[in-house]
């Protein structure tokens, strides 16, 4: 039986009956296939490559195993050096931050990496998703001997009278087949669409690389991390907010074996949780006293994050660091044990003046963190954390001398030991009238825990949800469904019957054997010839 495509495709009459077809791509010419390429089709057939492909994919994930031996140091609030590699993961540490992996994504080499495999993903898509797609649009239905001989499934059947083919068609559209005819052809096909999962998972894998590229352009993503102690108010690093840390609570596990509860340093936290405020900077946003504004309230907690504009704040973690947030004291004189007062000195950003009676109280410096350096002069060690705080104040008015008196001050009791503040008092004058104290612990404001956040702002992420959707879509497409074609040729003598599936040979058989039942109705029993190849 010939036909009129015997002479559009004339590369199928060499085929041998007894070899399947190779029916991966339908015959469609591809650029990669060219006979004689030019430089930029050698560029192209280089990136088309599957071999490329799978060797720069095997490429990305030895150097995502080794960005992930050794934690990154953009997941620490405060990047370590190489001594903490050294100290914590030996000489395989050292040499991890020497040779740059302690920042393998963010390198040079990992962004190429990527770039070069999703071209390899592109350019392989465009070379063989777009010829099959048209060729399986335009596929005539009449085929040559050739071609059909060639499938994994063909047939011959002697026709003794004309073919009655509207039972077979009805039999085909039966089992959910799109049936076509063109004279004395049928083509039945179904699932064709399946055809384009793999190259859906492309554009989904494609948008997730482009997302996984530029997410670190400025703009794109952002993430900081913030500890604040109870009560206090701290910027957010390059952002117009401020957030204040309102409560931090914890819950801890109780005791399983019916014994006394657990001490808090056996006990394992069950939930922990920060109250916040987060306000905007409208005016003086350097300065210690920068004008907020409320903009909302909320929660974080593990696993919780507080949600607003986009923005996301993640509970990180927790110290226990007791700190003096204020104390309340009064000025009191010795020679009378007459009290003025009271004064309340923060610990951070303290006011620099203040009124006890008829006396003014001016903050000459400030130590958060006091210390005596090697020529013995006082310093801090620490310009944020008050953990042994010194205020230096002078006292004017009332009955002063011009010059008024300096007062050295320790809010802690075993700072003052240390320090011998009574002794520093007395060199300076103050020490024999005055004395700053508080009036018990009610009057001092102790801060027990410090919450560590961090803000996550990413812009690109809902675009790498899209692509991880699309390219789940594409698999399911792919693994899930099969594409089917079977074909009817005939002529007064004879009908062949030819099927093909890109995948599960078995589920085809099932689908020509209700084929041959379709004929046995019309009388047509037994092939003449008859061959089944594996599949292709």
């Amino acid at each position: 039986m010939t036909t009129p495509e015997t002479a559009k495709l004339p590369h199928m009459e060499e085929v041998q009956h007894d070899k399947p077809l190779d029916m991966r791509y339908d015959g469609a010419m591809r650029r990669s296939q060219k006979a004689k390429p030019q430089w930029i089709d050698r560029i192209w057939n280089f990136f088309s490559s599957v071999k490329v492909g799978i060797w720069l994919i095997a490429l990305t994930l030895v150097a995502t195993f080794i960005g992930s031996l050794y934690p990154q140091q953009s997941a620490f609030l405060s990047p370590p050096d190489e001594a903490y590699y050294t100290e914590t993961y030996g000489t395989l540490g050292q040499w991890y931050y020497v040779l740059g992996f302690s920042q393998t994504y963010e390198s040079w080499w990992f962004l190429t990496l990527i770039v070069l495999l999703a071209t390899s993903i592109v350019i392989a898509s465009f070379d063989r998703g777009i010829p099959l797609y048209r060729i399986l649009k335009n596929q005539p239905v009449a085929r040559s001997s050739s071609f059909l001989c060639g499938q994994q499934i063909h047939e011959t059947y002697a026709l003794s009278e004309p073919l009655q083919h509207t039972s077979l068609v009805e039999a085909l559209r039966q089992q959910r087949f799109t049936v076509q005819q063109q004279g004395e052809a049928l083509l039945a096909e179904k699932n064709r669409w399946s055809r384009m999962g793999p190259y859906v998972n492309h554009i989904g894998l494609i948008i997730f690389l482009i997302c996984a590229f530029i997410r670190s352009f400025p703009g794109l993503s952002y993430e900081a991390y913030v500890s604040i102690l109870e009560g206090d108010v701290v910027p957010i690093a390059q952002t117009a907010y401020f957030i204040k840390n309102e409560q931090f609570t914890i819950a801890w596990h109780e005791s399983t074996d019916g014994g006394p509860p657990l001490k808090k340093d056996q006990a394992t936290p069950k939930r922990f949780e920060t109250k916040v405020t987060l306000y905007t900077c409208e005016q003086r946003c350097q300065s210690d006293e920068p004008a907020l504004k409320e903009v909302t309230r909320g929660v974080v907690a593990v696993n919780e994050p507080f949600r607003y504009r986009g923005m996301a704040l993640y509970q990180l973690g927790y110290d226990v660091t007791p700190q003096i947030r204020s104390i309340t004291v009064r000025l009191r004189d010795k020679r009378n044990n007459t009290s003025y007062g009271p004064l309340t000195l923060k610990t951070n950003n303290p006011a620099r003046t203040y009124t006890a009676g008829p006396y003014t109280l001016q903050l000459i410096n400030y130590f958060p963190d006091f210390a005596l350096d090697k020529a013995g002069n006082p310093t801090t060690v620490s310009a944020n954390t008050p953990n042994a705080p010194a205020y230096v104040l002078d006292i004017r008015g009332g009955d002063a001398p011009a010059q008024g008196w300096t007062y050295v001050y320790f809010p802690r009791e075993v700072d003052k030991m240390r320090f011998r503040q009574a002794e520093l008092n007395a060199r300076v004058g103050s020490g024999e009238r005055w004395e700053l104290s508080a009036d018990g612990m009610k009057n001092v404001d102790i801060a027990t825990y410090t919450s560590t956040l961090v803000m996550r702002d990413d812009q690109t992420l809902p675009y790498l949800l899209i692509g991880a959707v699309i390219s789940m879509v594409g698999l399911v497409m792919g693994f899930y469904w099969q594409h089917r074609r079977i074909w009817l040729c005939w002529d007064a003598h004879r009908l062949v019957l030819a099927a093909h599936t890109n995948k599960n040979h078995f589920g085809l058989q099932r689908e020509v054997q209700h084929m041959r039942e379709a004929l046995h109705r019309i009388g047509i029993a037994t092939p003449v010839a008859q061959q089944q190849e594996g599949s292709a």
